[in-house]
């Protein structure tokens, strides 16, 4: 008889080869579908990192356009450049953010100067001094920004531990009370 024939059809041996053979069936589609979700997600977070390290590597052409569009007459062509390269960027998802009145995140913000505003009860964002630009929730450079508001809290009392003074925040200084000296 013929290759894979069976020689006496039992109709319960049958049965128990096809769902055998639908398992290995069912098996099989479900681990190529698996395979599909993991190449597609794969793709899409390559992509990410490829557009976040373009984008990232375009900041300082960024930040050269803004300094002269602050620095230089603002003529026909220079604003086609920053208006056409503000669109394109974000189409590409990139944000700008930074703005004058924020509170301050230290997440997405690093303060180079703080003033103190007695009255103020949090710290507010009141000069930009490089804006800052993300891609989704993905931080490619913090805000540089001077902020107002509430005078830093006070230090904690110096504790002594086996003779060198220790801030609670972590820093070490000798026991003799001068700094030390760091390589």
């Amino acid at each position: 008889m013929g290759k894979g024939r069976l020689q006496n059809p039992d109709p319960a041996q049958l049965r128990r080869l096809l769902e055998e053979r639908t398992a290995d069936l069912q098996r099989v589609k479900a681990e190529y579908d698996n395979y599909r979700k993991r190449v597609r997600r794969d793709r899409m977070a390559v992509r990410e990192i490829a557009l976040a390290n373009v984008l990232h590597a375009l900041v300082p052409v960024l930040d050269a356009v803004d300094r002269t569009c602050a620095h230089e007459p603002m003529t026909p062509g220079l604003r086609d450049i920053t208006d056409t390269l503000a669109a394109q960027l974000g189409s590409l998802g990139l944000e700008v953010f930074g703005e004058k009145g924020d509170p301050f995140d230290p997440a997405c913000h690093d303060a180079v100067t703080h003033h103190v505003s007695p009255g103020a009860d949090q710290l507010i964002c009141t000069k930009i001094l490089r804006p800052g630009y993300r891609l989704g929730a993905r931080l490619l450079r913090p805000a540089h920004v001077e902020v107002s508001g509430p005078p830093p809290p006070a230090r904690s009392p110096v504790v002594h531990d086996r003779g060198v003074l220790r801030c609670t925040e972590g820093s070490r200084t000798p026991a003799s009370g001068k700094p030390a000296i760091r390589g």
